[in-house]
């Protein structure tokens, strides 16, 4: 079974107006309101690609009821810990040209000791040997920079894998937990290394400074590029297929669930490389923010190969 946990979700409501203008009523002339949490967007397009997850979350009050109506819908099981407070709502206004947008997140309910304790007992009782675990996303307010390290020591105590997908404090303490994969884009790398990524010998030189501190493996993703996979036995890039891209948003946590759902199954790292990057894709090129479909993502890795790196860069 693979599991994603979604520390500081959100009920992400989009607004569509005919332009900007300020001091006045702007009417919308169309909303959407989704399921917010890199998470959950796991969940979702690992459902697409035909493999049930459960969908671990800290949530609260209407909001958290609306997030759990909303991914049961889509047929998503979930794990939730009820919270004090409301889960935060993030709100986007965009104009009808989509060239500007004003985007403010709230900062969420703060978690308390009981409710982090709370979670940490679920993941003991739920990881078994094979399963996998996608740890992605900010923290909340009142959860120190070293949570997700105490996740994935739960996780392992009970035989799991771990795949995490955050940035700063929290992805530096993660590392250190030795988690199976570790998922940053080139920016992240940099902040996380202090080294520079502006070309592929620096991200696979930077990226086998980031294994050292604990990780089997480290993907990093470098948007319309592609992606580049550093392990103990080489280094891989896979280039990303030509799309018609329609909306980025979410492509990250679609190619962590390419790879998640891959690795699950026993393939290489290249192969999933291969996976991760045509998911990714197919999640751009779909319209606003829905995920890649099977079809989709089995037509883009058609389209993929996968380049193993010199040995003088590995």
């Amino acid at each position: 079974m693979i599991y994603t946990v979604t520390l500081n979700p959100a009920v992400d409501r989009e607004l569509t107006v005919p332009d900007f203008a300020f001091d006045t009523v702007l009417r919308a002339t169309a909303w959407q309101v989704d399921y917010g949490g890199k998470g959950f967007n796991v969940s979702r397009m690992l459902r697409s690609l035909g493999t049930p997850s459960v969908a671990l979350a800290f949530t609260g009050g209407r909001s958290g009821e609306l997030l759990g109506d909303g991914l049961a819908a889509l047929g998503i099981e979930t794990a939730f810990i009820w919270v004090e407070g409301e889960t935060r709502t993030n709100v986007s206004i965009v104009n009808e040209k989509h060239d500007h947008y004003i985007k403010v997140n709230e900062p969420g309910p703060a978690i308390g000791a009981e409710a982090q304790a709370a979670l940490l007992a679920k993941v003991r009782e739920l990881a078994q040997p094979g399963s996998w675990w996608v740890l992605a996303g900010s923290l909340p307010p009142g959860v120190p920079a070293g949570y997700y390290a105490q996740i994935a020591a739960a996780v392992h105590e009970g035989g799991g894998q771990v795949v995490l997908d955050s940035s700063g404090e929290a992805l530096k303490e993660g590392c250190l937990a030795a988690p199976a994969l570790v998922k940053p884009n080139d920016h992240e790398l940099q902040q996380l290394t202090g080294l520079p990524v502006g070309s592929t010998e620096e991200i696979v030189a930077a990226a086998r400074q980031v294994r050292a501190l604990g990780p089997a493996s480290v993907v990093v993703s470098m948007g319309k590029a592609g992606a580049l996979a550093v392990d103990g036995s080489g280094a891989w890039m896979v280039a990303a297929p030509r799309i018609a891209e329609q909306n980025p948003i979410g492509a990250g946590d679609s190619l962590v669930a390419g790879l998640v759902w891959s690795l699950a199954r026993g393939d290489t790292m290249a192969e999933a490389l291969r996976w991760g990057v045509a998911c990714g894709a197919a999640t751009a090129a779909s319209p606003g923010t829905a995920v890649g479909e099977r079809a989709a993502v089995e037509r883009l890795y058609a389209q993929t190969s996968v380049e193993q790196l010199a040995e003088t860069m590995a």
